[in-house]
């Protein structure tokens, strides 16, 4: 890391905790340690700001307090959810998904098809939008759940999970949604809709790390996953993370005030900052630009490596990622842009930037400033751009790309 101050565009991988967080969790490391189960009132208090936390996180999705489950994180829901539609439904065998879910759901679903469940992968357009005809032809008789993320992590589409619920229970299935990157982006009503379960995350709201929830739809049948003591009821195991759980209610808190600025100010910066990277030559943004997520932006760059933008963006103190965090560190391009039919050479050079609350203007500006340099340089030693200039070059005189 150079001089540089950081300029943080990597909210959908974690997000900076929230001051009014840390401030609401730190009794609990000191002098509230009691134990919520326990008898006595030295417990019994700490219980009373859990269930303070609990109605919060309720009153965001807004659900009822005892249809919240709290887990370790999103994977946690995630998996929990997907075992107890099967084990709820033991003589169905048949898993509805996408291409492009995050890997909590795709590999678990993948677990599940090479251990004898039939498991249908949706494919997406080139937009990253399912076919909804597609979907409902897809729930059949033997469906034991069908799982559609609420909005995709890497380029921020969103998905009509409302419908696609509605259709899942048309056909007896239980419907779940992983939410993590949707949560406090986009309006939540759940009981206005048909949703059986739904996947949140901390730590992309603002907390640290290690916390999580499951909506379960009161009535929907469930089997827990974590088994031991009687905590949430009986639906998840072992002493909760009090400090967490807290922290977790006021980020809820937080994001229920922060909705509208999200959906203007930020999704403005954002706006703003593809119009200028799209003055670069060969540079295309990944995702139907009418129903996406206001923070999100996947851009690729032509005939360049995304990990070599990434690396000059580092040295100047830019925080951003290529496709997902979860998948970094493999040089494969992101299965979400493979699943759209993004053209290799741009797949390759994909960079997502998300956006919070705590971005600014200034730090966009940044970006803007510095990125087309970058691209220039490498673009330079690119045998792909030479190739493509050249073959530009040659092309009929007036002709204009359709």
């Amino acid at each position: 890391m150079s001089h540089h101050k950081v300029v943080y565009l990597d909210n959908n991988a974690t997000s900076q905790t929230a001051p009014e967080v840390v401030a609401a969790m730190l009794p609990f490391f000191g002098e509230l340690y009691g134990n919520p189960s326990s008898m006595h009132t030295f417990g019994g208090q700490v219980k009373a700001h859990l269930d303070q936390a609990r109605q919060r996180v309720a009153d965001l999705l807004g659900c009822s307090p005892e249809e919240i489950i709290f887990t370790s994180c999103g994977t946690e829901s995630d998996n929990t959810a997907i075992m107890a539609a099967l084990r709820s439904f033991p003589g169905k065998r048949h898993v509805v998904t996408t291409r492009v879910e995050h890997p909590a759901v795709l590999n678990f679903c993948q677990d599940l098809a090479r251990r004898g469940h039939e498991v249908t992968f949706l494919p997406v357009d080139r937009q990253g939008n399912l076919d909804l005809n597609q979907v409902e032809d897809s729930i059949r008789d033997d469906t034991a759940l069908v799982s559609v993320m609420w909005a995709n992590n890497e380029t921020g589409v969103i998905f009509p999970v409302e419908q696609i619920a509605a259709m899942a229970k048309a056909k007896g299935a239980v419907f779940h949604t992983d939410a993590v990157q949707a949560v406090g982006k986009v309006p939540i009503s759940l009981k206005d809709t048909q949703i059986d379960m739904l996947a949140l995350s901390g730590h992309k709201l603002h907390t640290p790390k290690g916390v999580g929830v499951l909506y379960v739809r009161k009535g929907t049948p469930f089997v827990a996953y974590v088994m031991g003591g009687h905590q949430e009821h009986g639906r998840r195991a072992g002493t909760e993370n009090v400090p967490y759980i807290v922290g977790l209610g006021r980020a809820c808190e937080l994001a229920r005030q922060r909705m509208v600025d999200e959906n203007t100010r930020v999704k403005g910066l954002r706006d703003r900052l593809e119009e200028g990277l799209l003055k670069v030559e060969a540079t295309m943004v990944n995702g139907d630009p009418n129903r996406r997520l206001p923070n999100t932006s996947s851009v690729s760059f032509e005939y360049v490596e995304g990990e070599s933008i990434l690396l000059m963006l580092s040295d100047l103190g830019i925080c951003a990622s290529s496709g997902s965090a979860c998948t970094s560190g493999s040089l494969e391009p992101s299965h979400v842009l493979r699943a759209m039919g993004v053209p290799f050479t741009a797949a390759h050079g994909s960079i997502r930037f998300s956006l919070s609350y705590y971005s600014t203007g200034e730090e966009i500006d940044h970006v803007l400033k510095h990125m087309p340099g970058i691209i220039e340089r490498l673009r330079k030693i690119s045998p792909f751009w030479q190739k493509y200039k050249t073959s530009k070059a040659c092309a009929t005189p007036g002709y204009v790309e359709p």
